[in-house]
C-alpha cells in the first residue's frame, strides 16, 4: 500500500509517500513545494494542486493523509493553510483517491508515542521508522512523511472513521 502524506501551507506545502510492504515501511519520495508570497493566491494553490496530481499519477497511492489545520493566534495563516488544504482534498478527489485528515496529535502519537512531541523529535522517528540515511528535511517533508506513516499504519477501523 502507498499513502501520500500532506503537509499543507500555501508558502511551504510538504509532501511525502510511504510503501507498506508486509510490515515494513520504506519513504519513496519527499519534498516541498514552495510558492512566493507576491504571487497570486490562485498561482499558489494551482502550484499544490498540479504538485498534488502530479504525484498521484506517479505513484498510484491507494490514499492521501492529510495533518489537519492548528488554528493558532493568525487568522490569516489558518485561513492560508485552509486554502492548500482544500487544494489537496479536491486534487485527491478529482482522480478518486480517498483522502483521510489527522489532528498533528494523533500524527505525533503514532509516529513518536507522545503526542506533544518537538518537530525535531518527530524527524528522528520518520528517519528510524523509513531507516534513511539522513534526516528527511526540510520540516514540512518530514511532517508530511509522518502523516503517511500514521495513516499507513493505522488500524483498517480508525483510517474508516478519520477519513
Amino acid at each position: 500500500m502507498r499513502v501520500l502524506g500532506i503537509d499543507p501551507g500555501t508558502a511551504n506545502c510538504g509532501y511525502g509517500i510511504v510503501q507498506l510492504d508486509g510490515n515494513r515501511l520504506r519513504a519513496l519520495v519527499h519534498g516541498t513545494w514552495t510558492t512566493r508570497a507576491g504571487d497570486p493566491p490562485a498561482t499558489r494553490l494551482r502550484t499544490i494542486f498540479d504538485g498534488v496530481g502530479a504525484l498521484i499519477a506517479e505513484h498510484e497511492p491507494a490514499a492521501v493523509a492529510i495533518e489537519e489545520s492548528f488554528v493558532g493566534v493568525d487568522a490569516r495563516t489558518a485561513l492560508s493553510v485552509g486554502q492548500a488544504r482544500g487544494a489537496v482534498l479536491v486534487a485527491a478527489a478529482s482522480v478518486d483517491v480517498p483522502c483521510t485528515e489527522y489532528a498533528p496529535a494523533r500524527v505525533k502519537q503514532a509516529v513518536c508515542g507522545y503526542g506533544r512531541a518537538e518537530k525535531a523529535q518527530v524527524q528522528r522517528m520518520v528517519q528510524s521508522i523509513l531507516r534513511l540515511e539522513t534526516r528527511p528535511t526540510p520540516d514540512h517533508a518530514s511532517d508530511a512523511l509522518a502523516v503517511a506513516i500514521c495513516h499507513a499504519l493505522a488500524p483498517p477501523l480508525l483510517k474508516a472513521v478519520a477519513g
